[in-house]
């Protein structure tokens, strides 16, 4: 049996410094919301020629379309603009192809008002209420133990702020924008991380019964120990998955699938080393 709980000043460390390296970059820098959040026109034109984005922008001022975000890469032009319609969006077309005398391929035109965005946001955060609530009700229920469901709750916010600050760097370091199926994978990655989290303190509720409430390090120990093996394998078949994923898939779902990736990680790592110390603290503190 490994004494995992002799760590527990090296488990408070790294999340330390994960979580607050996160607070630090969505304090700074913050995030970049899609549209599905702010409201706004995505345009993506495939151009036969490189043309200077000065010129584009003024043709933009001229049509009193508003840009938000803007960049030329690979002959794609990809605008981020306030709302506009399909009247608005074929003049400035034809606007484009005039003045810069370029043949051009619409690859993409999503308007989002910003009504819209904000019935997201509003949905998300009740979702994200509603999904805490019930895994805190059932853990309750299931283990006959508030300790065990506040544990488990704890380790969950704590994979919450880890995915949710790394997102962050990634938002200002590679471009990566607030969606929903980034609302998706942090769901997502809320309930992976109870999951592994359950297969620890069932086996810790299995000791309790046959060997009673002793020491509460000794069968949390013993209880991780066993379960160890099992999580990092059953882990390891999903991060392969996903870091292909990362790595070979398209761009639109990259950060997505990236998201998946944190999550898991982040997931594996909380269930033995957060909400089993958390437990462990607990439960000496209701003695």
């Amino acid at each position: 049996m490994i004494r995992f709980s002799r760590w527990i000043w090296l488990y408070i460390l790294i999340s330390s410094v994960v979580i607050l390296s996160g607070i630090f970059s969505m304090v700074r820098y913050g995030f970049r919301y899609s549209i599905d959040f702010v409201g706004g026109t995505d345009l993506s034109y495939s151009l036969n020629k490189n043309v200077p984005m000065d010129k584009v922008k003024n043709i933009f001022k001229v049509n009193k379309i508003e840009i938000i975000t803007s960049k030329i890469s690979q002959n794609v032009l990809e605008v981020r603009t306030k709302p506009i319609d399909e009247k608005q969006e074929l003049q400035l077309r034809n606007s484009l192809k005039k003045q810069l005398s370029v043949s051009i391929k619409s690859l993409r035109f999503e308007t989002v008002g910003p009504v819209l965005g904000k019935e997201t946001m509003r949905k998300t955060f009740v979702a994200s209420i509603l999904a805490t609530l019930g895994i805190l009700l059932y853990m309750n229920y299931a283990f006959k133990g508030l300790n065990f469901a506040l544990a488990a709750i704890l380790a969950m916010i704590h994979d919450f702020f880890v995915v949710i600050g790394t997102y962050s760097l990634l938002s200002h370091f590679f471009g990566a924008e607030v969606d929903t199926m980034f609302v998706t994978a942090v769901l997502t990655t809320m309930s992976f991380s109870v999951h592994d989290t359950i297969v620890i303190f069932d086996k810790i509720r299995e000791y309790i019964k046959s060997e009673g409430k002793g020491n509460i390090e000794y069968l949390a120990d013993k209880a991780v120990t066993e379960t160890m093996v099992r999580s990092v394998n059953n882990s390891m078949t999903i991060v392969f998955m996903l870091l292909a994923l990362t790595l070979l898939g398209g761009s639109t779902i990259r950060f997505f699938v990236a998201t998946l990736l944190i999550g898991t990680i982040t997931g594996t790592y909380s269930s033995p080393f957060i909400a089993t110390p958390i437990l462990i603290w607990l439960e000496k503190r209701k003695k």
